[in-house]
């Protein structure tokens, strides 16, 4: 953080202007801070209780929106919304625009050319506290579906960790302890640090990829080179030698093991059972200027998502997604994951994967504030923010389920009670009671044991054998009692 940064403690600081430019590192200093308390008001008074809705609904202030996606088999509950009538039907007239790249997602949400996007769960918030970028106050109120993604190495590192510890590549899920001893073996001959890629530095990949090497000893800022790279790019670059593997999102992994050029080692399902992956994001102004529209959408996207889990439809799913206007690739890769198997390596017959890709189940449409709590700890902990605040807080401003709540009242969806929960406790399917209805709940289980406890934050944060951390950790624990 440069000198001139203002270091005035969150406690302190509570109602600068959100215009202010920021330097690309700085963050806000405050939660309360990030919109102001005007703001917030301004944003409660939005959410009317006992809202209706209806086919076609006149009262939307915004019918006409333009919502970006990036090329993923993830992007799919808002490309079904709008192929199989679901916008039609809540009165919104979706265009939908395909990205290249992560940033610009971000960066055209910010300046308004996109009303919504598909983002990953971190960058609402990164975007938010101006982590990475300049700040711009951003919500998300729905979150698109729960795993999805893999990581996948190129076949002469795999047989290069086969030799180094077999009996730790016969594992499943599989540890990045025969990675560990590679690197090891390359910093002895003097060799160069492998490069890996991801697709954003606050994207879940670059924390899934962190937190699976970091538990065998791997540093992944020192022992390794990451570097970001767009997700449809990530198989010509392993082609090309650029890179030694990746993690990134479905058809991207499936597609470099029909190729035969890599073999994926494991799945963030497997890493983090039933992770929160996406979000549909939008700026905060604009939520406060268009809450109808924005119901609206959500209300769409729920029903997309119950009709996308009924597996009699995943193969519609799968042909629609697959067209070049949206993720461009093959049907018999994209159907790999999405009709609930995977394929690790080519030749192998798949694997039984159901719950690869979630988008209704196990309330994973709602936006849990405790999900978005773990995404800002790993945020310090890899010191992409350098400043002490109060981190639920900051999860309650950015992660939005009262706005969800609203949306789908009247729909019977069955909404949890709580904003938070703990993560890592259940090893196989289970209900959660404290609900408006029972809802079926799925594993929740991380490959190492760790347990995630929102309401322990500050030590989970502390709790790292390797970490970057770059503020002082009695501060945050004093910030977050």
């Amino acid at each position: 953080m440069s000198d001139h940064d203002d270091k005035t403690p969150p406690a302190v600081k509570r109602s600068a202007s959100l215009e202010t430019p920021y330097h690309r590192r700085s963050v806000l200093n405050a939660g309360a801070k990030l919109f102001g308390t005007a703001a917030l008001l301004k944003a409660a008074s939005l959410v009317v209780p006992g809202g209706a809705y209806a086919a076609g609904s006149s009262n939307l202030e915004k019918p006409d929106v333009k919502l970006g996606i990036i090329p993923l088999t993830d992007c799919a509950v808002i490309v079904i919304a709008k192929e199989k009538g679901f916008f039609q039907k809540h009165g919104v007239n979706a265009t939908i625009s395909k990205e290249a790249s992560w940033a610009n997602i971000r960066d055209k949400v910010s300046v308004g050319e996109l009303d919504g996007a598909h983002m990953l769960a971190g960058m609402p918030i990164a975007a938010s506290l101006g982590v990475g970028a300049l700040q711009k106050p951003t919500v998300t109120a729905y979150s698109m579906d729960l795993n999805g993604n893999g990581i996948t190495v190129s076949n002469e590192l795999y047989e290069r960790m086969v030799e180094a510890d077999p009996e730790a590549m016969a594992e499943r899920p599989v540890s990045a302890r025969a990675l560990k001893k590679v690197i090891d073996a390359n910093k002895a001959k003097g060799g160069d640090p492998m490069t890996f890629a991801m697709v954003f530095p606050v994207s879940t990949h670059n924390y899934e990829l962190r937190y699976w090497m970091a538990d065998a000893g791997i540093d992944p800022d020192n022992d390794v080179r990451l570097i970001v790279i767009p997700p449809p790019q990530m198989v010509a670059n392993l082609r090309a030698n650029n890179i030694v593997g990746y993690c990134v999102g479905e058809p991207w992994n499936e597609r470099a093991v029909k190729a035969g050029l890599g073999r994926t080692l494991i799945t963030n399902y497997e890493i983090w059972n039933n992770n929160p992956e996406k979000v549909f994001g939008v700026n905060l102004d604009w939520a406060e200027n268009y809450p109808e529209t924005h119901k609206a959408i959500i209300r769409a996207m729920v029903e997309a998502a119950q009709w996308m889990d009924k597996p009699e439809n995943r193969l519609e799913v799968v042909e629609i997604i697959s067209r070049k206007s949206y993720v461009n690739a093959p049907v018999d890769v994209v159907k790999m994951s999405m009709t609930g198997t995977f394929q690790y390596v080519k030749g192998e017959e798949p694997r039984p994967l159901p719950d690869f890709n979630v988008f209704y189940r196990y309330a994973a449409t709602y936006p849990w504030r405790s999900h978005a709590m773990w995404f800002i700890s790993q945020m310090y902990r890899w010191g992409q923010i350098e400043t002490p605040m109060d981190i639920r807080q900051v999860a309650n401003q950015v992660y939005r389920p009262d706005i969800y709540r609203e949306a789908v009242a009247g729909m019977g969806v069955p909404v949890p009670n709580s904003d938070m929960k703990i993560e890592g406790t259940h090893d196989a399917p289970w209900v959660l009671e404290d609900a408006s209805a029972p809802i079926d709940m799925g594993p929740d289980r991380f490959f190492n044991g760790q347990t995630f406890d929102p309401s322990k934050i500050a030590e989970y944060v502390g709790s790292f054998d390797i970490s970057n951390l770059k503020v002082p950790l009695e501060k945050l624990a004093e910030l977050n009692a």
